[in-house]
């Protein structure tokens, strides 16, 4: 059974860090595109980070812009672990964000093919 379980969220105050990680575990996905996504209340399914397999073993990274400079995600093939740096948070990051794999992981989240379950993360002003 292939499963991806998220862990590190929490509440944190405006401007500070946190650190998400996803252990996979059922299945490699050394050649599948990994990312995050997150849902806030009343908002869309938004996708926020990945790293996307270009052959062999080489990943390249794609950011939302609203992320950029402030995230950072990385993967640990050995330990099947994706991880997601978060920096200078805001209060409109706060959202429930979810580890996600496809072989071709796009932007709008429609051909993934695993998700976790989610984890809350809430910044307070």
């Amino acid at each position: 059974q292939v499963q991806l379980v998220e862990s590190g969220g929490g509440l944190v105050q405006a401007g500070g860090s946190l650190r998400l990680s996803c252990a996979a575990s059922g299945r490699t996905f050394t050649r599948y595109d990994m990312g995050w996504f997150r849902k806030a209340p009343g908002k869309e399914r938004e996708f926020v980070a990945a790293t996307r397999w270009s052959g062999f073993t080489t990943y390249y990274t794609d950011y939302a812009d609203s992320v950029k400079g402030r995230f950072t995600i990385s993967r640990d093939n050995a330990r099947n672990t994706l991880n997601l740096q978060m920096n200078f948070l805001r209060p409109e990051d706060t959202a429930v964000y979810y580890c996600a794999a496809a072989v071709n992981l796009e932007r709008l989240g429609n051909r993934v093919e695993y998700w976790g379950q989610g984890t809350q993360v809430t910044v307070s002003s």
